[in-house]
C-alpha cells in the first residue's frame, strides 16, 4: 500500500512557523586548495511565539547571591 499526502505549501510553512526550525551550515571559499574565507550559517525561522517558547525552554535559572 502506497499512501503518498500530498503537503501544500501553505501547510509547510504553518507547521514551520508553528514549531520553529534551524538551519545550520558552512561555506569554505578557496582558491587552488588555499581557503580564502570560511562562513559560519545559522539561521533560526519560526514564528514569534515559537522563538519566545523556544528562548524560554533553554533560558538557564537565574542566580542569586
Amino acid at each position: 500500500m502506497n499512501t503518498n499526502k500530498q503537503v501544500t505549501l501553505a501547510d509547510l510553512l504553518d507547521r514551520i512557523l508553528d514549531k520553529g526550525v534551524v538551519i545550520s551550515g558552512d561555506i569554505f571559499i578557496s582558491v587552488a586548495g588555499i581557503d580564502l574565507a570560511y562562513i559560519d550559517l545559522k539561521v533560526l525561522i519560526g514564528s514569534l511565539d515559537a522563538i519566545q517558547k523556544l528562548r524560554n525552554k533553554s533560558a538557564l535559572p537565574s542566580q542569586t547571591s
